[in-house]
C-alpha cells in the first residue's frame, strides 16, 4: 500500500510548530530552537530533502547561534555591571535551578519566573560570598548590581533568541513556499 503525503498540510503543521518554538523561546523551560529544528529537520524527510537549499541551511545556522545566546547575553550582562566570574557562574547555575524548579519561586510563578529570579540570585549568592566591600560600596550594593545585570543580560538574550527564531521561521517559509505551491 502506497501512502501519498498532502505536501500542504504537512507544511502548515511543521509552520504550526514552529509557531510553537517562537513561543518556546518567550518561556523558559519549553523548547524553542529545538522544536523549530525538529519541523525543519521532519520537512526535508518527508519531503526527501526536496528544496532544502542554503536559504534552509541559514535558518539551522541561526538557529544553532540562538542556543548559545540566552548563556552568553546572561555572561555579557553580569560582566558589564561588573560581576566577577564568581558572580557570573552563580548567574548561570542560577538560571538552570529556576528553570528546573530548584527555587521556591517556581512554585509561584513556574519557569518564568524561576529564569528570571534564578540568575539573580545565584549572582548576588555569587558575589556576595566572594566580594569584599569596595570603598563607597557595601558587599550587598555590588552583588544586588551584579545581579541586576544578569537580568538585564537575560532579558536581552531572550529578545534577541525570539527575534532570531521568528526570522528562521520567515526564511524557511519565504524559501520553501514555492516548492509547496509546486507540489
Amino acid at each position: 500500500m502506497t501512502t501519498t503525503i498532502d505536501y500542504t498540510v504537512l507544511y502548515w503543521v511543521v509552520v504550526a510548530v514552529m509557531g510553537l518554538g517562537v513561543i518556546g523561546e518567550l518561556v523558559p523551560g519549553l523548547p524553542g530552537s529545538g522544536l523549530i529544528l525538529a519541523a525543519i529537520l521532519a520537512w526535508a524527510v518527508l519531503t526527501q530533502f526536496t528544496g532544502v537549499g542554503w536559504p534552509v541551511l541559514v535558518v539551522v545556522a541561526i538557529l544553532i547561534l540562538s542556543i548559545a545566546v540566552d548563556f552568553l547575553a546572561t555572561y555579557w550582562g553580569a560582566k558589564q555591571f561588573g560581576a566577577s566570574k564568581w558572580g557570573q557562574l552563580g548567574a548561570i547555575l542560577g538560571l538552570v535551578a529556576g528553570i528546573f524548579g530548584l527555587l521556591p519561586a517556581v512554585a509561584v510563578g513556574g519557569p518564568i519566573v524561576g529564569a528570571l529570579v534564578g540568575p539573580f540570585i545565584g549572582a548576588f549568592i555569587g558575589e556576595y560570598l566572594t566580594r569584599s566591600p569596595v570603598e563607597g560600596q557595601s558587599r550587598v550594593k555590588i552583588a544586588l548590581k551584579a545581579s541586576l545585570g544578569t537580568v538585564v543580560g537575560s532579558l536581552v538574550g531572550s529578545l534577541i533568541e525570539v527575534l532570531l527564531a521568528i526570522l528562521a521561521v520567515a526564511i524557511f517559509v519565504f524559501s520553501t513556499w514555492p516548492l509547496v505551491q509546486g507540489l
